[in-house]
């Protein structure tokens, strides 16, 4: 309900740029925040799913603009529930949630900038918007801190995971020479 309004953006741009870019046709329900979607005419054409992964990323606290990037054939929305690590108390889920974005955001930038991933931590989610590879290593960032891992090792992890990305493009790169 709290993002309704960005779902629909100012004179209803947001909402008209999925309907346009996914050739679907949205009915949003401001009174519960449901939001349903219709196939567009041609539905060879309409792209329903890549609608509700938008629609999703927005309600998930993400910005429409980075919401639109899931409409690269290589790009997935991944959902982790914090509740899952944290159980019924709210106290741990803001811990974790703290764990997950550090000082002043720090922790959360350096994970966004090590996997090319993009991050958001709102309600008990957290969420991520990246390449195949970029969301998994994210996701297990995520679920290392969510499960009580150091800072410094996730960090470790990350930095020895993007070395190894580099090495194995540039030895593909060496082999087509």
């Amino acid at each position: 309900m709290d993002r309704i309004g960005v779902l629909v953006g100012k004179n209803g741009v947001v909402k008209s740029e999925i309907e346009h870019r996914c050739n679907v046709k949205l009915s949003i329900d401001s009174k519960n925040g449901e939001v349903r979607i219709d196939s567009n005419g041609d539905i060879t054409k309409s792209q329903p799913f890549k609608a509700v992964d938008i629609i999703t990323a927005i309600g998930r606290g993400f910005s429409p603009q980075r919401a639109f990037k899931l409409l690269d054939e290589d790009m997935v929305l991944q959902v982790v529930d914090l509740r899952d690590y944290a159980g019924k108390s709210q106290s741990s889920l803001e811990r974790i949630k703290g764990r997950i974005i550090g000082l002043e955001g720090k922790s959360r930038r350096f994970i966004e900038e090590l996997t090319d991933a993009y991050i958001s931590v709102f309600g008990h989610t957290v969420s991520i918007i990246g390449s195949i590879d970029g969301a998994r290593l994210a996701l297990d960032a995520i679920d290392m801190l969510a499960s009580g891992s150091t800072h410094k090792t996730v960090y470790n992890m990350l930095q020895r995971a993007r070395t190894k990305a580099k090495m194995d493009r540039l030895k593909l790169w060496e082999s087509q020479e």
